[in-house]
């Protein structure tokens, strides 16, 4: 057992006082270099800068990926030459984005977009998120609108449609020739200029008229793609009925290649009035006779030019057209059109219309007692009666009765009764 080593007494004064501790140990010299200082509080603040960069980005990736406060999806237009505070003001406004901007205008940055950002009309899907917004302004997706173009209107009608559209910008200087635009659905986004637009159909009617040019048929008795359109644009003012366009360019085919007079009304209504494409009233008997370029009663073959833009569909037809004797057809009272390539069965074609027109006027009309002269209609003395009469001509010459009614959105010259009985 080991003996504790013997207590030294002390005395009762030394007693109350404080036992002295030794000092600490100084710092080395190389800890008190302020190099060593400064280089301690560098990390310490690089430390410090990088734990609040980590938090800044875990919150902002937070942000940014966060669902945002748009309901529904919703189309909105960012104005060319806005800047960044413009845009996010857009935004905020049509609540696409919080009420926090400058979230907006930070994640701009985050993403490094800030001169992508690209003006325009964009659909902004619900619940769209900061980055999602950004990224669509990045990718340009903006929202395509659909224009339909319907066949048979002239130049100057189509012109006037997009003019009237505020889809489009600008202006027109120049009405295109007759027959140089592809009545179409196309896809614009807002803000297209009308002269962009109109050099589109162009190019898509140069690049379809090709392509059937390339396929017509190989007898067929027309000689340029040009008077491909001119026969297309009658066959489209002829018919409204896609299974008939075929069988109605056939017929002046026929026509053609016998060198008759294809004596077609829409021409006759073309010659009068051009590209406004609406006579507005039946043609009169002096209308027939009239020497025009346009007047197919009058002049041998085509005319000089389309009388309208015809759709690829009649572009089709005319190239190839049905394989038949047709060289009439006439109003079946039904919408389409009875076809004969005899002037007897056509005869008996049109006495069928009559009487079936008879039958509708007995039916709805009540006679009245005491009925007034004909000119009293108000009408021209000479106008043509209705649209389904037929103008004769000597035997063995060829006849034939005013169209279909005009489709919906056409230019409705059809409507117009041009052929008359003497």
């Amino acid at each position: 057992m080991s003996e504790r080593p013997p207590i030294s007494p002390r005395s009762p004064r030394a007693a109350l006082e404080p036992e002295q501790v030794p000092p600490p140990p100084r710092r080395s010299e190389r800890a008190r270099n302020p190099f060593v200082i400064f280089g301690n509080a560098v990390i310490t603040i690089i430390l410090v800068l990088m734990i609040g960069a980590g938090g800044g980005y875990f919150y902002g990736r937070q942000k940014i990926e966060a669902p945002g406060p748009l309901q529904e999806d919703k189309i909105v237009n960012i104005p060319s030459r806005a800047g960044m505070t413009d845009i996010a003001d857009t935004l905020q406004r049509e609540g696409v984005i919080d009420n926090n901007r400058w979230a907006f205008i930070g994640a701009v940055f985050a993403l490094k977009a800030r001169s992508e950002l690209k003006p325009g009309e964009y659909l902004f899907q619900k619940n769209a998120s900061l980055r999602d917004v950004v990224g669509t302004m990045v990718e340009g997706k903006v929202v395509q609108h659909s224009v339909t173009i319907p066949e048979g209107l002239t130049s100057e009608q189509i012109v006037s449609r997009l003019s009237d559209n505020d889809l489009f910008a600008g202006t027109v200087r120049e009405i295109p020739r007759e027959g140089t635009l592809l009545p179409e659905t196309y896809k614009f986004p807002r803000g297209t200029s009308r002269e962009q637009v109109i050099a589109r159909m162009q190019q898509a009617q140069k690049r379809v008229l090709a392509e059937i040019w390339e396929r017509r048929s190989p007898d067929l008795p027309i000689k340029s793609p040009e008077q491909l359109v001119t026969m297309a644009s009658i066959v489209e003012k002829e018919t409204g009925k896609p299974d008939e366009r075929s069988r109605v360019a056939a017929v002046f085919v026929n026509r053609l290649r016998q060198k008759i007079k294809l004596q077609s009304d829409p021409t006759i209504i073309y010659g009068l009035v051009g590209g406004k494409g609406t006579l507005g009233r039946p043609i009169k008997r002096s209308e027939i006779q009239q020497p025009s370029p346009y007047n197919t009663y009058v002049v041998e073959g085509l005319p000089p030019g389309p009388i309208a833009n015809p759709g690829r569909a009649s572009l089709e037809a005319a190239a190839n057209p049905a394989r038949t004797r047709d060289l009439f057809f006439v109003a079946d009272g039904t919408g389409g059109h009875a076809f004969s390539d005899t002037y007897d069965q056509h005869q008996k074609n049109v006495a069928k219309l009559r009487a079936m027109e008879k039958q509708i006027q007995n039916d709805t009309v009540e006679p009245a007692d005491d009925p007034p002269p004909a000119a009293a209609s108000g009408a021209p003395a000479d106008t043509a009666p209705t649209a389904t009469t037929i103008k004769p001509v000597p035997a063995k010459k060829p006849a034939r009765a005013a169209p279909a009614p005009a489709r919906q959105g056409a230019a409705q010259s059809t409507t117009s009764p041009p052929v008359v009985q003497q």
